[in-house]
């Protein structure tokens, strides 16, 4: 009798315990649908706890939704690449001719000199501002090809510290952390994120590695309705800004093979943080 209580118990627990698995199981797949169905990507599961078929599947699951979500922000790059190339082929056309009748209007004699001149150097000096504002922006669809190198990370990381003194500096990476990158890509890269952080009050930067480089800062925090846009070429929230300093990182890191993404919660103590993804870290 003892016996077969003690059976049942266990049966029970173990019934119960099952019961309960299938119920984070259950749990897990509604948050990656519900992940995916907002197109929110970036989702990253934990394995503990899990059998090993389970495990791996939970693992590829992860990683896969980082890809797709890696693979949407380069169809979306490639997108605006192939906008700016023709709105700036079309301007040019526009502009170019304009300018050359103002020219030749300018340097007649019947011109200078009457009333007619200043409006003609406006329209010209107009087409040629344009001109070279629309020439500034085929960088972002002119990128050189990256050259990928093994890159110590701290000691990278330490080099750009020293052009910011004037920041609190928190750099948590193990010196035998090294990743594969094109240099001066990633340091134009790093330089724009500390650049937009002074430019929005931080005094604190924090560096650090998880499989991914983490950079946050303590400035103001960025808005959702912001967020969603400040990747897309020419969006800037700066009166003086030109809207392409985000786009343009994201663009270099894709030319190494990765990914500029907006973590979606800070690192505690930190309002920011951004996220750069590498195709083959090494550590």
């Amino acid at each position: 009798m003892t016996l077969l209580l003690i059976t049942l118990i266990v049966v029970i627990g173990i019934a119960g315990w099952f019961y309960h698995h299938q119920m984070l199981l259950k749990e897990r797949a509604h948050l990656m649908r519900e992940a995916i169905r907002n197109q929110e990507f970036t989702f990253r599961l934990p394995v503990k706890g899990l059998f090993f078929g389970e495990r791996a599947l939970q693992e590829a699951f992860n990683e896969t939704g980082r890809e797709i979500g890696m693979l949407l922000a380069r169809n979306e790059v490639e997108s605006w690449q192939k906008l700016t190339r023709v709105l700036t082929h079309e301007i040019m056309n526009a502009t170019t001719p304009i300018t050359s009748i103002c020219q030749a209007y300018l340097e007649h004699p019947n011109i200078a000199g009457t009333a007619y001149e200043e409006g003609i150097r406006t329209i010209h000096d107009t087409c040629w501002g344009l001109s070279l504002f629309v020439d500034s922006y085929r960088k972002l669809s002119e990128l050189q090809e990256s050259v990928l190198v093994e890159i110590p990370l701290q000691a990278f990381l330490e080099r750009i510290r020293v052009f910011y003194p004037g920041l609190e500096w928190q750099i948590a990476i193990h010196s035998s952390v090294t990743l594969s990158a094109d240099e001066n890509m990633l340091r134009q890269v790093l330089i724009n994120l500390i650049k937009n952080a002074c430019e929005a009050g931080a005094t604190r930067i924090d560096v650090r590695w998880k499989e991914e480089l983490w950079v946050s800062n303590n400035g103001a925090r960025i808005p959702v309705e912001v967020a969603r846009e400040m990747f897309i070429p020419f969006f800037t929230t700066k009166r003086s800004g030109s809207g392409i300093g985000l786009s343009l990182s994201r663009q270099l890191m894709m030319r190494q093979g990765g990914d500029l993404r907006l973590a979606e919660r800070a690192v505690p103590g930190y309002s920011v943080t951004f996220i750069l993804t590498f195709s083959n870290p090494f550590s």
